[in-house]
């Protein structure tokens, strides 16, 4: 556990990792947000840091900051932040989240904290499939676009292991989604790893972004939203229940996230499991 000049140190947590394994996100929670934030994230020796700015019945005030810079808002610190809140006893199973400059509606579902993401918009992909294979260099199925504000182009891959041996690369990436008009690019397929945590799993995919500065995400789960509405659009969600669990699948840091819905065209609630690790 790392010291903290300005009071408490910071707990601890993995966010969206699959039980036992070393994944997700890691995430330190400061109970307070006095002094220099910035100099207290730096410090902090984890990705991303979040300070509860105030906190009780009517919602949370949050601010995250990566060790270089504020970040504004992030679900994988607002779940940690709200995991650690609710062992507290200082929320209900409802919040109002305030990060940066939005207001994120949060349930307790489960155990595992979810966060609104939206009403995605799924529309066809203009581009001919065969043209996004050839740019991506790799088979696809479908295509769909999908957007909660910023477009991601949303594809499946035949099989998991055209998934997990997909070696992403920024130019092919960047070329298919200006051909597309998308920023993000989210390949999926109908499988799940055949053991570990993550075989329960009713959607496997990986999300990458080169346009918005990024290679690949470990943990997206607005990407996620993206995906489990392109799902909804072609009739693929489970029968008889309205959640879902997506095994998100970049080599070395596997991810599972949780996601609820109710109708095509209405909104998506993304998020999943919380660990304290200190």
């Amino acid at each position: 556990m790392t010291g903290d000049a300005a009071g408490t140190p910071p707990v601890r947590y993995r966010v969206f990792a699959p039980r036992g394994v070393d994944g997700g996100k890691e995430v330190s929670v400061f109970a307070d947000a006095a002094g220099d934030l910035q100099a207290r994230a730096a410090q902090a020796d984890t990705p991303l840091s979040v300070f509860v700015e105030s906190a009780g019945l009517e919602g949370v005030r949050l601010r995250t900051f990566t060790p270089q810079r504020e970040k504004g808002e992030s679900d994988s610190a607002s779940v940690a932040a709200l995991s650690w809140l609710q062992s507290q006893g200082q929320l209900a199973d409802f919040a109002e989240v305030q990060a940066g400059e939005s207001s994120t509606p949060a349930q307790l579902c489960g155990g595992e904290w979810l966060l609104a993401q939206g009403t995605p918009q799924v529309s066809p992909c203009s581009l001919e499939l065969d043209d996004i294979a050839g740019r991506l260099g790799l088979p696809l199925a479908t295509a769909h676009l999908a957007s909660t504000g910023r477009p991601n182009l949303v594809a499946e891959v035949p099989d998991l292991a055209a998934l997990m041996d997909y070696v992403p690369a920024a130019a092919p990436i960047t070329a298919s989604g200006e051909a597309t008009g998308s920023s993000g690019l989210v390949l999926y397929t109908l499988a799940a790893p055949a053991e570990g945590p993550q075989r329960r799993a009713d959607v496997s995919f990986r999300a990458f972004g080169p346009l918005r500065g990024f290679l690949e995400d470990a943990a997206s789960s607005n990407m996620a939203a993206n995906l489990v509405a392109v799902l909804g659009e072609r009739g693929l969600w489970p029968q008889d229940s309205n959640v879902l669990r997506a095994a998100q699948c970049q080599p070395g840091r596997p991810a599972l996230l949780t996601a609820q819905f109710s109708a095509p065209g209405e909104a998506v609630w993304v998020g999943g499991r919380a660990e304290r690790l200190n």
